[in-house]
This record gives structure tokens, sequence and C-alpha cells, in this order.
């Protein structure tokens, strides 16, 4: 088990927590875990302390929302996530993902302020986000970015937006996609040695605070209308983005 201060336990718990919220719906808060994890264990240590957690936090999200899913999204953005998993676990050691959470960011955020764009004008670029290429690409940075930072969140909330998902078809297929992609991961991370038995001990310390976060979330996500769903997605993802290419 880590040894940590109570200051830092709070922020673990909080980070747990804040996990627990974005499974429930609002996605847009994934990076905020990933930043206070980072700060704890470093940032490729911290990788292997969340992904136990994600998985718990997935668990949750697909049996309250299993049945909202849309497969035909998820089997387009499958395949190319658990390839660019695979191409991340390979390159990780030798890969800075101080250099690419940057790149990350920048695709996030042009993505976020055209969806905005869109929003306000439907008819900009068409029905373009709906092409299978998209979906293709969308998946491939996905799935590089989970494996690397964790930060795949807001890559596929905007996809989501983007193909115009109601709220609940949108954390329905988001369940089910993470909880495969992140499953996937598992003995890619093992093999890295990012997951060992104190990781473990902690994620079992950890894990009711993500149960926590899970209830408030379906709370909040049960109050949100449709279009302010989509309005606040996109500017935590706005957010997240900025987050990445700042550092």
């Amino acid at each position: 088990m880590p040894s940590l201060t109570p200051a830092e336990w709070l922020l673990a718990v909080g980070a747990a927590v804040s996990l627990g919220v974005g499974k429930a719906g609002l996605a847009g808060l994934s990076l905020l875990h990933v930043i206070a994890f980072a700060f704890l264990f470093g940032a490729r240590d911290s990788t292997g302390v969340v992904l136990p957690l994600l998985l718990v936090g997935d668990v949750c999200a697909v049996v309250l929302y299993h049945q909202h899913a849309r497969w035909d999204y998820i089997r387009r953005m499958l395949p190319p996530a658990c390839l660019g998993v695979a191409l991340a676990a390979a390159f990780m050691r030798g890969i800075s993902d101080a250099a690419f959470r940057p790149l990350i960011g920048w695709i996030v955020l042009i993505l976020a302020i055209l969806q905005g764009l869109r929003m306000q004008r439907p008819a900009l670029l068409g029905n373009i986000p709906h092409a299978r290429p998209v979906a293709w690409n969308i998946g491939m940075l996905a799935g590089i970015s989970t494996m690397l930072a964790n930060a795949a969140g807001p890559v596929v909330t905007v996809y989501c937006v983007a193909i115009g998902l109601p709220k609940y078809e949108m954390v329905g297929t988001m369940a089910w996609f993470f909880f495969l992609i992140n499953a996937f991961k598992v003995p890619f991370s093992a093999g890295l040695g990012l997951i060992r038995q104190d990781t473990l001990m902690l994620n079992a310390v950890l894990a009711p605070a993500v149960l926590v976060g899970i209830l408030g979330g379906r709370l909040l996500l049960q109050r949100l209308p449709q279009e302010l769903f989509h309005l606040l997605m996109l500017a935590l993802a706005a957010v997240a983005a900025l987050r990445l290419i700042l550092g």
C-alpha cells in the first residue's frame, strides 16, 4: 500500500469520486482524476493505479445504462481502439506522454470548437462525423490516448456529441466502449509493471468512493436537459483539452 499523508488521501478519495461521476455520464470530468493521480503517483505509474478503478466504474455504468448502448458505433470504434492500445503499449517505454498529451489536447479542442459551431449552424460540416473513416480515426486516437494517459474520455465525448446521440444513449455507448477497451488494456498494463499488488490494495480502499461518485453522477444526469448536457460535455472536454495542452 502506498504511503500517503492525510491530505494526499483526501485528494485520492476526491479523485475516485470524480472518476465515478465521470462514469455515470459526465465524461468531461474524466481528466480530473487523471491529473490528481498523476500528481500523487507520477504520470506513468498512475495509469496502473487508475485502470482497475476505471473498470469498477465501467462495470457499474454498464449495469446502469447497458440497454441504451448504440452497438453500431461501438463496433466501428472498437477495432481501431484496440489497435491503438497495442501500438501505444509497444512504444510506451520510448514515448513521452508529456510529448503526446498536447497533441491529444489540440485535437480534442479543435473537435469541441467545431462541434460548438455546428450546434449553432447545423449545416456546418454536413454528415462528416457519421462517416466510417471518422469513427476509425476517433477509435485509433482513443486507444492510443487511453493507453498512454487515460485521456480518451474527451475524445469519445466530442464524437458522441457530434453524431447527435441522446444523453442516455451516449452514456450507455461510452459505458460499454470503455469497459471493453479498459479490460483489453489490463494485460498490457500488467506486462509493463504498472499493475502490482500494492496498487491493487489501494484500489480496494478507493473503490467505494468510485461507487459514491457514480450514484451522485446518476442523480445529476437525470436532472440535466439534453441541450444543456451536450453544451456541458463540450465545455468540460474543452477545459480538459486545455489542461492537456498546458501540461
